[in-house]
C-alpha cells in the first residue's frame, strides 16, 4: 500500500475501489475522497467517513477501462465547454499521482486521439488537516500547435432523492440606474420551466431530483450567471456546497452560465464554469472550486428555509 504522509489525521493512500484495483483515497478525521486512477481522473466518492457517498455511481461502469466508449462513472468530472465532440473524450486511461506539497495532483494523459485537440487535463486535491474543506484546481494544457477557445467544466453528479439550490441576482424595484438586465437564465431545448421539478422563487432556484418524474422529458437543465458564486445540494440531512470565483464581465460560456444543474432520472449535477477564453499552444487554463460537506441540517422547502437554514452554512463555508 503506498501512503503519503499527511499534517494531523490526513493521510492519502492507493486502495482498491469497487471493480477497480488502484485507486487512490484521501482522507482525514471528517470525510474521505477516494479518486480513481485506472481512468479519470475522477473523484467518484465524497463523504462523511462510514456514512454514505455524496456523489452518485453508476454500478455498471465499475471496472471498465482502456477502450474509446465515453462513460458517465458518475463521482466529479472535468469537462470541456462548449459541448462538442471533444467534450467526450472518453477518459478511460491511466492517469498519474504526485504529491505537491500538501494537495495531491492526478494527472490524464494527453487527447490525441480522436475527438480529442491535443489537451491534458489534471486535477489537484487538497483536503483540510481536519473538518470538510477540500479545494479542487482543474487545469487544461494547451499541447497542440494551434490555439483553441475553451472554458473549464466542472461537474459534480450528485446522489439522487435530493435538490440543488442556486441564489438568484439580488431583486430590486426598477430605478433609471436598473434598466438593464441584471443576469441570464439559459434554456435548453428540454427544459421545461412547468415540470414540477423546478421551484424557482424570488431569491432562488431549486431543482429536484426525481427518479420517476411524471414529466414530458425527464432531463431538465439550466445556467445561470451567479454573482454569489455558490451553489448546494440538500439530500438526506446533508448539504454539499461548492463555491467558485466570479470573474466579473468575463465571458461566459452558454450564453453567459457561470452555474449550470442538471438532472434525470437518476442523478443531478451541480456544475461551475470558467470563463471562455483563447488558449494558445503551451498556455494553462484554470478552474478552482472549493467544497464543503454539513451534516444534520433541518429539511425544508421555502425560500424561508434557505435564508435561515441553508444561508448561514454557506456563509459558515470559508
Amino acid at each position: 500500500m503506498q501512503e503519503l504522509a499527511g499534517a494531523g489525521t490526513l493521510t492519502a493512500e492507493e486502495v482498491a475501489y469497487q471493480k477497480w484495483n488502484k485507486a487512490f483515497r484521501i482522507c482525514n478525521d471528517t470525510v474521505q475522497l477516494i479518486v480513481l486512477t485506472e481512468v479519470g481522473p475522477r473523484i467518484l466518492f465524497f463523504g462523511f467517513r462510514g456514512e454514505h457517498n455524496e456523489f452518485h455511481e453508476i454500478p455498471e461502469h465499475a471496472g471498465k477501462r482502456a477502450d474509446r466508449t465515453f462513460r458517465v462513472y458518475g463521482g466529479h468530472r472535468f469537462w470541456v465547454s462548449p459541448e462538442v465532440e471533444r467534450t467526450y473524450y472518453p477518459d478511460n486511461f491511466p492517469v498519474s499521482v504526485r504529491r505537491q506539497n500538501d494537495a495531491v495532483v492526478f494527472t490524464a494523459p494527453p487527447e490525441s486521439a480522436h475527438p480529442g485537440t491535443n489537451l491534458q487535463k489534471e486535477v489537484e486535491i487538497k483536503l483540510a488537516g481536519t473538518g470538510t474543506h477540500v479545494c479542487v484546481t482543474h487545469r487544461i494544457y494547451n499541447l497542440g500547435k494551434v490555439p483553441t477557445e475553451l472554458a473549464p467544466w466542472a461537474l459534480s453528479v450528485m446522489a439522487g432523492h435530493g435538490k440543488a439550490i442556486l441564489p438568484l441576482p439580488p431583486r430590486a424595484p426598477v430605478s433609471a440606474d436598473r434598466l438593464l438586465p441584471e443576469g441570464v437564465l439559459a434554456l435548453w431545448c428540454y427544459t421545461d420551466l412547468a415540470d414540477p421539478r423546478w421551484k424557482i422563487g424570488t431569491k432562488y432556484i431549486q431543482l429536484h431530483q426525481a427518479r420517476n418524474p411524471a414529466s414530458k422529458y425527464k432531463e431538465q437543465m439550466t445556467g445561470i450567471y451567479n454573482p454569489f458564486g455558490w451553489g448546494a445540494y440538500y439530500r438526506k440531512g446533508h448539504l454539499f456546497v461548492k463555491k467558485a470565483k466570479v470573474e466579473r464581465n468575463a465571458p461566459y460560456p452558454d450564453f453567459g452560465c457561470n452555474f449550470e444543474i442538471y438532472t434525470d432520472a437518476l442523478s443531478l449535477e451541480l456544475e461551475t464554469l470558467g470563463p471562455l477564453r483563447n488558449l494558445e499552444p503551451g498556455q494553462i487554463a484554470e478552474h478552482t472550486e472549493h467544497w464543503w460537506l454539513f451534516k444534520d441540517i433541518p429539511a425544508g422547502e421555502d425560500e424561508a428555509w434557505v435564508d435561515s437554514v441553508i444561508l448561514p452554512a454557506v456563509e459558515a463555508a470559508q
